[in-house]
């Protein structure tokens, strides 16, 4: 992929997606994000590929705008400043998006720093899990900026509630990893040496369901973060679950896996 990015397969059925620029926090220069979306679409058409972990290296799971000396956009010849401003946002702006039309589920095991962007790319995730000394911050407003970036002012209100999230964009504190728990914008807290293995134990407990259950289950939840009522939500859930119990055999196998005191194997 890249010198900064790698994907391993570290358990069966599961692609560890890792940002590895540790020097740099894992910062969003370009020579590390294009090959981090490359990285993204290559897994998610990987049909062996049931779960998803990204997480960073060092000290940092991303650290948001890269502030040292990097590369410009690709593909910039002859466009005016507006323009490459707006061809390297959209790159960016892309990221979360492309997570979240993964099929396959995304578990954050998020490290150290996630400030900015790197906080925005957390929350593209559908499950975080956060190391002892992880930390989250809506750094555009310390920059001057906004702190409205890569989808946050939408999926942060979602995750936390409204005056939880208007209090972190607008102070632009650190959020440390024991109150992201509390606050339910993690699943849960380990200490920093069992991070990966417990992002990597849980991928194995989701692979052990059925993949087309788990996989239309995140697009049921995405979905329903967007739909308007709730009688929209039930009626796409019906139609969903119908599909899944008419096609497969997968409840049978349910029902015979119980009666037999055994796990369920669940071919689709």
């Amino acid at each position: 992929m890249s010198e900064f990015i790698r994907i391993e397969k570290l358990r069966p059925h599961t692609s560890v997606i890792t940002l590895d620029r540790p020097e740099r926090m894992n910062s969003m220069s370009f020579e590390q994000m294009i090959p981090l979306h490359d990285a993204i679409e290559e897994v998610a058409a990987d049909n062996d590929t049931w779960c998803v972990v990204l997480t960073g290296t060092g000290r940092g799971f991303c650290a948001g705008a890269d502030t040292q000396d990097s590369e410009p956009p690709p593909n910039i010849a002859g466009l005016t400043l507006t323009r490459i401003a707006t061809r390297a946002m959209s790159i960016l702006a892309d990221l979360v998006p492309a997570m979240r039309r993964m099929p396959q589920p995304v578990i954050a095991a998020v490290n150290g720093a996630a400030i900015g962007g790197g906080m925005c790319l957390s929350l593209g995730a559908d499950i975080r899990l956060a190391g002892e000394s992880a930390y989250f911050r809506a750094a555009g407003i310390n920059n001057g900026l906004t702190a409205t970036e890569l989808g946050l002012s939408f999926l942060l209100p979602r995750a936390i509630g409204s005056s939880r999230a208007f209090e972190i964009m607008l102070s632009g504190r650190d959020v440390s990893a024991k109150e992201a728990a509390e606050i339910g914008l993690v699943s849960r807290t380990v200490p920093d040496a069992e991070l990966l293995g417990a992002a990597l134990d849980l991928a194995d407990t989701i692979n052990g369901w059925s993949t087309q259950g788990v996989q239309l289950t995140k697009r049921m939840i995405w979905s329903g973060l967007e739909t308007a009522s709730l009688s929209a939500a039930v009626e796409l859930e019906s139609h969903t679950q119908l599909f899944v119990r008419l096609t497969t055999k997968n409840f049978e196998e349910a029902k015979k896996a119980r009666k037999e005191g055994r796990k369920p194997v669940f071919e689709d």
